[in-house]
């Protein structure tokens, strides 16, 4: 099967501090998926969250109609299920409600077997001065990379 389709969530990094990883499947539909194989899929402004019966979907993750659909084609923005053990479910569900953090994506591939996954994060949002502080360290290491070049040469 293909494996090169990989769309990642690049702000979740940028945003939040990631305490730990698990992957999922998803659920999708005929149209679904196919769009997903073009690559027609973007993770940017989606997270994840329970429902009333302990499930976790992803919401708000935009995945475009499939252009040889035609009448029963997908809904763009719908909320997709997620699939996860029962014990990593119920883990998430307690460090999400006691202590405040959140679920995002990172990023959604096809496995060797032709399935979609998704990389999925519990995460702790950053304030604005943690923003600050990683642009100030990735424009020292460049500036350090820089000098360490100009001064082999």
């Amino acid at each position: 099967m293909q494996n090169s389709i990989n769309i990642k969530n690049k702000r979740a990094k940028f945003d939040y501090e990631i305490l730990d990883k698990y992957t999922a499947g998803i659920v999708l539909g005929g149209t679904e998926i196919k769009s997903l194989r073009l690559g027609k899929a973007s993770l940017s402004q989606s997270f994840c969250e329970f429902n009333d019966a302990g499930e976790l979907f992803v919401i708000n993750m935009q995945i475009d109609e499939y252009s040889h659909g035609g009448h029963y084609n997908h809904q763009p923005k719908a909320s997709r299920k997620l699939l996860l053990n029962k014990k990593e479910l119920k883990k998430l569900y307690k460090d999400v409600t006691t202590s405040g953090n959140t679920i995002i994506p990172l990023n959604l591939f096809i496995n060797n077997r032709g399935l979609a996954k998704m990389n999925i994060a519990l995460a702790k949002g950053k304030k604005l001065f943690d923003k600050r502080e990683n642009i100030k360290d990735r424009e020292n290491k460049r500036n350090l990379s820089r000098i360490k070049k100009s001064f082999n040469n």
